[in-house]
Formats: C-alpha cells, sequence, structure tokens
C-alpha cells in the first residue's frame, strides 16, 4: 500500500501519521487477515512489542482497526473498512481455526439482524465461529 494512501488514510480518522503507524498500518494492510500482538512480533518490524501495542491502542481507540478475541482469547486486529468515522455496521463474522490458529474475516457471510431491548446500545459486534479451516479440514492435520 503506497505511504500517500495510509498518510490520507490515517488523517481521515484524525490521527498523525508517524512513521511507526504507517508501518503497523502497512502490516496489517499487507496480511489480507486479522493479526494479533504476536503476530505482528514475529514479522519482524522494526518496532519493540509495546510500541507496536502502543500504535494498535491509538488505532482502536480512533477506530482505524477493529478488534475481537479468538477462541483462545487473543486479541486479534484487522484494518476498518469504512472512511472516516466508523458506524461499525461493517461488523462481520470470525472464524476461527483450532487446528492452525488463524483467524479468518468472512465478510461475505450476512449477519442477523439482532433487535435488542430499548436502552441498549451497541458499540461494536463480533461473532466468532471455532472449528476447523479448509485447508486443515482437508489435509486432514488432526
Amino acid at each position: 500500500m503506497e505511504q500517500e494512501t495510509i498518510v490520507k488514510r490515517l488523517e481521515q480518522k484524525g490521527i498523525k501519521a508517524t512513521a511507526n503507524r504507517i508501518l503497523v498500518y502497512r502490516e496489517l494492510a499487507g496480511a489480507n487477515r486479522p493479526l494479533s500482538l504476536a503476530d505482528m512480533e514475529q514479522r519482524q518490524l522494526s518496532l519493540d512489542k509495546s510500541s507496536i501495542f502502543r500504535v494498535l491502542t491509538l488505532f482502536l481507540e480512533h477506530d482505524v482497526v477493529h478488534s475481537f478475541t479468538d477462541g483462545r482469547g487473543i486479541l486479534h486486529y484487522e484494518l476498518c473498512g469504512s472512511s472516516g468515522v466508523c458506524s461499525h455496521s461493517d461488523g462481520h463474522l470470525h472464524f476461527y481455526c483450532e487446528s492452525c490458529h488463524q483467524s479468518f474475516c468472512l465478510e461475505d457471510v450476512a449477519l442477523p439482524d439482532i433487535e435488542l431491548p430499548t436502552g441498549f446500545l451497541p458499540h461494536s459486534v463480533s461473532f466468532v465461529i471455532k472449528g476447523e479451516c479448509p485447508q486443515c479440514h482437508y489435509h486432514g492435520h488432526h
């Protein structure tokens, strides 16, 4: 992803683009699947864990990323699809593979409309389905 694009996206979200932030954004954009802090660390970014975490926390506060917990309760981060203010209506299903421990976004699967009782105001929606991804299932990695 071009640096200009990243800078523009961050500015749309009200964040100043620093080298660290651009680095983390680019990593998430290139991964095309949700990443955990440990995943980010393993990708050998030139940042230490606490720097990566600070950037991710800032990104969360400004809706640059969404987070959800996988089957083990580990937070995963993915870029928010909407530019500017996020409506959180782009919530989608996540699938967690219990064999290879990867998380996947299932953006094409329709989420059910949930009618909440009066007075409940949702800020984000997260669905995680646990099981086996096609790769593990077909290759019989049990």
